[in-house]
């Protein structure tokens, strides 16, 4: 019965009958054009990042200062832990929690973006703009 059901609505998609769209963790994380134009909210991920001032101890361009390099820790560091350690800190490393500042919480998702296609490499320059 299951089967006849999902044939049947694959047929009606196929015919036009149905709309079909990608799901939220199909869409992609951030977009990039050109190595430093990037799609909005990547961008508010960017401006996350120096209104946080997060630059001073991991450096300008995420290549670590007393803070470790970004660049780096994004290739294996999952975004759940990502988003822990933001909103947790690492207190006993000399990272603080930001979980109390709003602009940084309401914009993780967006901060991760930006972070990841840093790390990723897409992204190759700290400094970005939006896409026109």
């Amino acid at each position: 019965m299951q089967h006849r059901i999902l044939l049947s609505l694959m047929v009606a998609a196929l015919a036009g009958g149905l709309s079909v769209t990608a799901s939220a963790a199909d869409a992609p994380l951030y977009t990039v054009v050109d190595g430093t134009k990037v799609d909005a909210d990547t961008l508010t991920g960017f401006k996350t990042w120096r209104a946080a001032a997060c630059d001073r101890c991991h450096g300008p361009n995420q290549e670590g200062l007393v803070g470790p390099s970004l660049v780096e820790s994004l290739k294996t560091l999952s975004k759940d832990d990502f988003k822990a350690t933001v909103t947790n800190g690492r207190l006993e490393k000399g990272m603080p929690s930001f979980g109390t500042n709003p602009k940084v919480v309401e914009n993780l998702d967006k901060l991760y973006a930006y972070l990841k296609g840093r790390s990723d490499g897409k992204i190759t320059a700290a400094k970005v703009t939006g896409i026109e």
